[in-house]
């Protein structure tokens, strides 16, 4: 698949999701509002991620990201989750969430199990946390994207 030139910028607000990922997989996800989603340009493909996440103004962590369809709205409402490699206290809802889309791992596929998808996901967790120590992913964390300006959102610098 034709694939845009990353590493891609997003930011926007964390919205409730499905409730899927902590509660059955034990990975929790932020999911962007139904406005960002829509605003990603549809030749990223989808598929599994790796780049840099940071909550409001807070640290950069590394982060795999999922692009995919929802089944659940009969695949016409594109999904994009953020697994953060970070352990967070409390729920971010309606905070702002800042991303760098830095790499591709793999398409998205069918799983026959639940403890497949997991195993397949801490695989991909594996994979972002060893590609984004290579320096020219690690510069990215300290991109000046991530240092907001206070009380000004924009999307996209």
């Amino acid at each position: 698949a034709a694939m845009r030139p990353l590493p891609y910028f997003c930011r926007g607000e964390v919205v409730k999701g499905f409730g899927r990922g902590s509660k059955e997989l034990g990975i929790p996800t932020a999911n962007f509002s139904e406005q960002v989603v829509e605003s990603f340009p549809s030749d990223i493909s989808t598929g599994i991620y790796y780049g840099w996440a940071c909550v409001g103004n807070g640290d950069v962590h590394k982060m795999v990201l999922s692009i995919g369809w929802n089944p659940f709205y009969k695949n016409i409402k594109k999904s994009v989750e953020t697994h953060i490699i970070h352990t967070f206290k409390e729920d971010f809802y309606g905070e702002i969430l800042s991303i760098v889309i830095v790499g591709y791992i793999r398409p998205e596929k069918n799983f026959d199990s639940l403890e497949a998808l997991i195993s397949a996901i801490q695989e991909d967790i594996e994979e972002a946390k060893s590609q984004l120590d290579l320096p020219e992913h690690l510069k990215l964390k300290e991109d000046n994207f991530f240092h907001l300006p206070e009380g000004k959102i924009v999307n996209n610098h």
